[in-house]
């Protein structure tokens, strides 16, 4: 850790206020050059310590960067993590108030809910689908509180903003029609995604670490060393299977499952 306790509650603080106020602030591994993943969850942490003590409620977590290409663009080896909150879940086919974001991008994925308590350094592929009532499909809505280019420097943000940026979080639209985990290959899941009737990506959920349960896999194991688990009752987002599609008010998201459903939204 390169950060004090202040800097990191500062940091929350500050990244809260963007939100609220919709204009983001400077890149803190310009702010904090020497900034570890370490110290990005923790200010994550202290986030949503913030969040919870106004009255929201942890319903889950999602699991991002879980592409080999999105990896590699950020000079990493893992995925990264972030906190679901009660306040971000829409309704499948619902609104999505555009003024409450900044600036929204939408991927396609698998959720995981939960059913048994997930725990342990030593959790499994075969834990995870047996821990799971069911898969469904999901849009996450991304924001990001932090400029994603500094207009002095032109830098781009590091994964260290992202993560303490709750990483990218901002909403879930859960929909389609439930599965159980073991009714079908996971991997073979694909997904049309349209903006406003135009196709704008494709993809596969093998393309989230070979399997999507995968990153449910990591995420069991980051949080064991903190004492934490995955709890009956949450979701969790397993991670994207696109590349973000750029939303703006007035655009309708739909991502087709085919034989599982789908699931949409509409920015108003």
């Amino acid at each position: 850790m390169s950060l004090t306790d202040e800097a990191i509650r500062d940091a929350a603080r500050r990244l809260l206020a963007a939100e609220k106020s919709r204009k983001q602030i400077r890149q803190l591994s310009i702010e904090f050059p020497g900034m570890t993943v370490d110290d990005a969850y923790a200010v994550q942490k202290a986030l949503v310590a913030l969040k919870v003590a106004a009255g929201a409620v942890v319903r889950g977590h999602k699991i991002g960067l879980t592409s080999k290409a999105m990896q590699s663009a950020l000079n990493i080896d893992e995925p990264d993590s972030g906190v679901l909150l009660d306040d971000m879940f829409f309704s499948d086919g619902g609104i999505v108030p555009a003024d409450r974001f900044i600036g929204t991008r939408v991927e396609a994925e698998l959720a995981f809910v939960i059913k048994h308590r997930l725990s342990g350094p030593d959790c499994t592929i075969f834990d995870v689908l047996n821990a799971t009532d069911f898969v469904v499909p999901a849009l996450e809505i991304l924001d990001t509180r932090i400029e994603r280019i500094d207009p002095e420097t032109k830098a781009t943000r590091k994964i260290v903003d992202t993560i303490a940026d709750n990483a990218a979080n901002a909403g879930i639209v859960l929909g389609g029609r439930p599965l159980r985990p073991l009714d079908t290959d996971l991997r073979w899941i694909g997904a049309l995604c349209y903006r406003n009737g135009q196709l704008e990506e494709t993809g596969l959920a093998a393309g989230v670490l070979n399997h999507p349960a995968n990153g449910i896999v990591w995420l069991v194991r980051k949080l064991a060393p903190l004492g934490l688990a995955l709890e009956p009752g949450q979701v969790v987002l397993a991670g994207s299977f696109i590349r973000p599609i750029e939303t703006r008010s007035g655009d309708t998201i739909q991502a087709d499952f085919g034989a599982y459903g789908s699931v949409s939204c509409y920015f108003a």
